[in-house]
């Protein structure tokens, strides 16, 4: 066990149930695409990172997928808020002894494994660390304690919740560093190289 973990919050990957925003211009074929080469690029940029790594599925744990079970433990995402899921993530991380807990998504093309390090190693210095994303939300978050107000009041899936989350640090005297704005994948204008 290192004293870094990382959470990677996936969404299993079922036609109608992913990228809902991006379906409703691209379909949901094609939003389905998104998702999976979004999955095989968040799985690429993290399997040879030198942490111990969590995948938390939405719906169920697939033992057959390509996230190893080697390499990735695999885990259920609490029901609830995404807050509450996140929160209990995090508290299970700290409860298992880890000194950093980092969280991504599998929503941003433009993640890589160097951005990922650098939240961590922003937290040999810091309490927290925030990527926010360009729309007003974040692909990573980070702590060094465990601190369950991060994780509430927020309007999730907002243009608020890395401004809110910002907030939270202040208000709880976190020390925080604010890693580079990055473009989450959300809807057809965000495609890009995809």
């Amino acid at each position: 066990m290192t004293k870094r973990l990382l959470i990677i919050f996936i969404r299993n990957p079922i036609l109608g149930r992913v990228k809902t925003r991006l379906a409703a211009t691209v379909g949901s074929h094609r939003a389905l695409d998104v998702y999976q080469q979004l999955l095989a690029h968040t799985n690429s940029i993290t399997r040879d990172l030198k942490v111990d790594k969590v995948v938390y599925y939405s719906e169920f744990v697939d033992l057959q997928d390509n996230w190893e079970a080697g390499i990735y433990q695999k885990k259920l995402q609490a029901s609830g808020t995404l807050g509450h899921k996140m929160k209990q993530a995090f508290s299970w991380g700290f409860d298992k002894g880890y000194q950093q807990v980092c969280i991504v998504g599998s929503d941003c093309w433009e993640l890589t494994s160097e951005i990922i390090m650098e939240g961590f190693q922003s937290l040999d210095q810091h309490q927290a660390v925030l990527g926010p994303s360009k729309d007003g939300g974040y692909y990573l978050l980070g702590l060094n304690l465990f601190k369950a107000e991060v994780f509430e009041g927020k309007a999730w899936s907002t243009d608020s919740v890395a401004s809110d989350t910002l907030a939270d640090f202040q208000s709880l005297g976190l020390t925080h560093n604010l890693l580079k704005p990055l473009n989450d994948i959300d809807e057809a204008r965000d495609l890009g190289d995809l």
